[in-house]
C-alpha cells in the first residue's frame, strides 16, 4: 500500500475527545497492550497529531503520529500499528518469520509467500483469515512489516505452505516507514530461530517467496538452475557492496557493539540490489569473520572485538574513511545512475522517460517538501540533481607531474590579447 509515495490532505492536533476514543478502539484491537503501555502510545497530555492522506493507489488512510512518527494508522475503519510502534512493543501482533533478503521486496509491494516462511521451534503462530499480523527476519523480533492473514494457520499447514500467507499493508523502507525519523528496526534476539543456518530460504517446487518478481527466488539450492553462479570476485565485490552501504544508510552509532551476524542479517543482506544474491560461501573470504577481518585491516573501516567467547562483534565505525573519493566525470556518473536504476527496476512502466523514486533516492535528491508529492523523476531531472549534490571539483594537468585535484569549479578564465609598442601582441590571463 505504501511502496510509493502517498499525499498529505491534512494535518491537525487530534482532539480530546477522539483521543479518548481513539484509546478504546485501540485497547479492543489490541488486548494485549497493557493500560501503561496504551498510554505511552497515546498519552493524555503530548501532542498527537492525526494526518489524513491518499495512498499511491486513491486508498484514504488516517495516521496518528507521535513526536514525529506514525504510530498507528486506519484504513476502512480498522487500526493497524506501524513498525515504529511493534519496535517498541513487538508482543502486538503474532509473527510470521521470514529471511532478509525478502524486506526489499516486501517494502516494494509484494506479499509474503508461504514458502517463504520460516517455521521456528515453535512452531507457527495461530492466526485467523484477516487477522492482522506482523512478519520479522530470522534471530530478530522485531516486525518489519504488518498485513492480514490470507487463511488460518490450519490451513497453512493443509497447503504444505505454498501459496500467499500475509497480505503486507505497510513495511520498513516504505513510504509510510519514510514518514517517520527513519530509524532502523532495534536487534531484539530471537531464541525461536537462533539456531536456523543459512542466508536463503528453500523453496519447494520452485514457488517464489514474495509474490512479485517470481523468477527471482531465494533458495541457495535451486538458485544456480536459474540464475548465472557468480565467481568469487564477484561476490567480492557484491560483498563490499553491501558492506559499505550497511554502514553507510543502516547502521547507527547507538547500535554498537553490534554482533556481527546481526550486521550481516539484518543490514548487509537488506543492501543486495534486486536480482543478487549474497553468499558468502560463493566469495574467497568464505567466512564473515574474514571478511570482516579484511575491512579492518586493510581498510581500517571498521574495528571487531570478541567480547565474549566465540561471540564477535563490531565496536567501532570509521564514518570519515574517504571511500567515496573516486572523481568521476559526468558521463560515468550517468552510466551509474541508469545501471543503478535499472538494476532496481525503477523505470516506471507506464512511462520509460521517468523513474520511480524509492526511498534511498528519496533520501538523496529530494527535499523534505518534495517528499510526499514526487513520485517520479524525468531521466534528465534524476541526472541533473545527482550532479548537483555531488561535490564539484576540477583536475590541473602540468607536463611531467601528476594531475592536482581540487574542489569546486574551476573559476573562469579571461585571455585577453593586446598589442603594445612595434604592434606586438601580448597574451596574458586573468583568473
Amino acid at each position: 500500500m505504501f511502496e510509493k509515495a502517498f499525499r498529505v490532505k491534512s494535518n491537525t492536533v487530534i482532539k480530546g475527545s477522539d483521543r479518548r476514543k481513539l484509546k478504546v478502539d485501540i485497547s479492543t484491537s489490541f488486548p494485549s497492550l497493557s493500560a501503561e503501555e496504551l498510554s505511552d502510545l497515546v498519552p493524555n497530555k503530548e501532542e498527537l497529531n492525526v494526518v489524513k492522506i491518499y495512498a499511491h493507489k486513491g486508498d484514504a488512510v488516517t495516521l496518528y503520529v507521535l513526536h514525529k512518527n506514525p504510530v498507528f494508522f486506519e484504513l476502512e475503519k480498522r487500526i493497524y500499528p506501524t513498525v515504529y510502534t511493534l519496535w517498541r512493543y513487538p508482543h502486538v501482533l503474532p509473527a510470521f518469520t521470514t529471511w532478509p533478503p525478502v524486506i526489499q521486496k516486501l517494502a516494494g509491494g509484494a506479499d509474503l509467500m508461504l514458502p517463504g516462511v520460516v517455521v521456528p521451534s515453535g512452531g507457527l503462530p495461530e492466526v485467523k483469515k484477516g487477522d492482522c499480523c506482523a512478519v520479522k527476519v530470522v534471530g530478530n523480533k522485531a516486525p518489519v512489516a504488518v498485513g492480514t492473514a490470507t487463511m488460518t494457520t490450519a490451513e497453512m499447514r493443509s497447503l504444505a505452505m505454498k501459496g500467499r500467507g500475509v497480505s503486507i499493508l505497510h513495511s520498513y523502507l516504505d513510504s509510510l516507514w519514510a514518514f517517520g525519523d527513519k530509524s532502523g528496526p532495534p536487534c531484539i534476539p530471537d531464541v525461536d530461530t537462533e539456531g536456523v543456518e543459512g542466508g536463503f530460504l528453500e523453496e519447494e517446487d520452485g514457488q517464489e517467496a514474495t509474490e512479485a518478481d517470481a523468477e527471482e527466488p531465494y533458495s541457495s539450492s535451486n538458485a544456480d538452475d536459474i540464475l548465472d553462479s557468480p565467481c568469487p570476485e564477484q561476490m567480492d565485490a557484491l560483498l563490499l557492496q553491501c558492506f559499505l552501504h550497511a554502514l553507510k544508510s543502516k547502521v547507527k552509532k547507538s547500535e554498537l557493539p553490534l554482533l556481527t551476524s546481526t550486521f550481516l542479517r539484518i543490514h548487509m543482506f537488506s543492501c543486495c540490489p534486486n536480482g543478487k544474491q549474497l553468499d558468502i560461501k560463493k566469495s574467497s573470504y568464505k567466512k564473515l569473520s574474514k571478511f570482516l577481518q579484511s575491512m579492518q585491516q586493510e581498510h581500517r573501516l571498521v574495528k571487531v572485538k570478541e567480547l565474549s567467547k566465540g561471540v564477535e562483534s563490531i565496536v567501532e565505525v570509521d564514518w570519515k574513511n574517504r571511500e567515496k573519493g573516486t572523481v568521476l566525470q559526468p558521463a560515468e556518473v550517468r552510466t551509474i545512475i541508469t545501471d543503478y536504476v535499472k538494476r532496481n527496476e525503477l523505470v516506471d512502466d507506464t512511462n520509460k522517460n521517468y523513474v520511480i523514486i524509492n526511498p534511498i533516492l528519496c533520501d538523496c535528491l529530494l527535499e523534505k517538501s518534495e517528499y510526499q508529492d514526487v513520485e517520479a523523476l524525468k531521466w534528465d531531472d534524476l541526472f541533473s540533481r545527482t550532479l548537483d549534490k555531488m561535490q564539484h571539483c576540477h583536475q590541473l594537468v602540468f607536463p611531467g607531474l601528476p594531475p592536482v585535484v581540487r574542489k569546486g569549479p574551476l573559476e573562469p578564465i579571461d585571455i585577453t590579447v593586446a598589442s603594445r609598442g612595434s604592434n606586438k601582441k601580448v597574451q596574458s590571463l586573468k583568473r
